[in-house]
């Protein structure tokens, strides 16, 4: 994932690189998600299952860490890669941050075909719901994991938290359950841009499509007699 998208000027090398981990890196995070979803919800006292928990987790971000410093070698930019590709090195220090690759996922996959199979309004709306599940599970555990032991907290349960999760993320914030600890505001603030950004890619593609059918109904309406 990177600010900027590969063009001719990028080395074939790095170029076909990206094109062929892209889905098994999104694999490995969905790995990488289970890992820490059976580290957080899985009783302390749980073996082997936390263990394996921890193994996934690790085992999936060293993963991504051997990625990241293919990508920087095989870019030819050397530590410029970190400026040019910002969003790749948040996303190595923030892995569960890692379903926004989805777009990425999607644009590998379709290369290898003629012609998208969904139209754009479908992609956009499709590409955000998966995105908001999975941006909203992960955001719930990690505000779980912050928040459960916290002097304070009314977000005891990952019950809680999922329910927080889906009212930050549709920008309805009823307020009954907040994160009181600076990590979990942290993440919050974080979903609300995202939960912004999402809703606002939504309602603007449903928007668009329905102008989109409208227009075409007037155009087939026969001419008014005057």
């Amino acid at each position: 994932m990177s600010d900027q998208p590969s063009d001719s000027s990028a080395p074939l090398r790095f170029r076909r690189w990206e094109q062929r981990t892209e889905v098994p890196l999104f694999v490995a995070s969905l790995f990488f998600l289970l890992g820490y979803a059976v580290r957080v919800l899985v009783p302390d006292h749980t073996q082997p299952w936390r263990d394996l928990g921890m193994a996934l987790v690790v085992g999936t971000w060293l993963l991504f860490a051997a990625d990241y410093a293919v990508r920087i070698r095989l870019s030819g930019q050397g530590l410029r890669y970190l400026h040019t590709h910002w969003l790749d090195t948040v996303v190595l220090v923030l892995p569960l941050l890692r379903p926004l690759r989805l777009i990425r996922v999607y644009t590998a996959v379709q290369r290898q075909r003629e012609r998208p199979r969904l139209s754009l309004y479908a992609r956009v709306i499709s590409y955000a719901g998966m995105t908001a599940l999975l941006l909203g599970f992960s955001a719930a555990l990690a505000v779980y994991d912050q928040e459960r032991v916290a002097p304070g907290a009314t977000i005891r349960t990952f019950g809680d938290a999922a329910w927080w999760a889906c009212a930050t993320l549709t920008t309805v914030g009823y307020g009954d359950v907040a994160p009181v600890t600076p990590s979990g505001r942290t993440i919050a603030v974080g979903l609300m841009v995202c939960g912004l950004a999402l809703l606002g890619a939504v309602t603007g593609s449903f928007s668009s499509w329905l102008v989109q059918v409208f227009t075409r109904e007037d155009e087939k309406r026969p001419p008014e007699r005057g």
